[in-house]
């Protein structure tokens, strides 16, 4: 069974029996996306979202998008290893823009945390390698630091160790989606810290 409702006047969207028709109300009604295989966004401000809050589309891989999502953010932050403001102003764009763009993705997606949703594996892995930013400069882009750094996250962010999971059950919304993975990234940036600080990953 599914609800019908209009947008405007010119398109018509489905949504799946559990999605309550009370988000449609008000100004919501307007930043609905439809999630139709080749459907397009009904508003800009929802394309804007879709596009955040999917990594610009990484999120819709058909495997393992969380795992593309964090090799999203390593990809960044080699770009921008030799600028330690570019990557700061990055990662605090990811989490302030992510928090809006996952909470609309939910909406329109029709579930909590979708899979799709990957900005809070971006904003994550980006944390997680911010220490690395303590490297001489040419160091920052060293492979075995960067696998490290990855791995450190993605096992924090699957495993859910108990700040992470109490994060994820705590918040809802789009600040729900996007703490554990942020506490996810702040246990695995202090594992590299400590490997840096060592000179393990020098």
């Amino acid at each position: 069974m599914t609800h019908r409702f209009s947008v405007g006047e010119t398109r018509a969207i489905e949504f799946p029996h559990s999605v309550s028709p009370k988000i449609l109300r008000g100004p919501e009604a307007e930043s609905i996306i439809e999630t139709k295989s080749g459907d397009r966004p009904a508003q800009p401000r929802a394309f804007v979202a879709l596009a955040l809050a999917t990594g610009l589309g990484i999120g819709f891989a058909p495997f393992a998008p969380g795992t593309f999502g964090s090799l999203l953010a390593a990809a960044i932050f080699v770009l921008l290893s030799q600028s330690i403001w570019g990557v700061i102003g990055v990662w605090g764009a990811s989490v302030g823009l992510g928090v809006w763009a996952a909470g609309e993705a939910q909406r329109a997606f029709g579930r909590e945390d979708d899979s799709r949703i990957v900005i809070d594996e971006i904003a994550g892995q980006l944390l997680a390698l911010a220490p690395l930013l303590a490297l001489p400069a040419a160091s920052r882009g060293n492979f075995f630091a960067l696998v490290t750094a990855f791995v450190a996250f993605r096992l924090f962010d699957i495993w859910k160790p108990g700040p992470v999971g109490a994060a994820e059950k705590r918040f809802q919304g789009g600040l729900g989606v996007m703490a554990d993975d942020l506490v996810a990234g702040a246990l695995a940036a202090a594992v590299v810290a400590a490997l840096v600080a060592g000179g393990v990953l020098a």
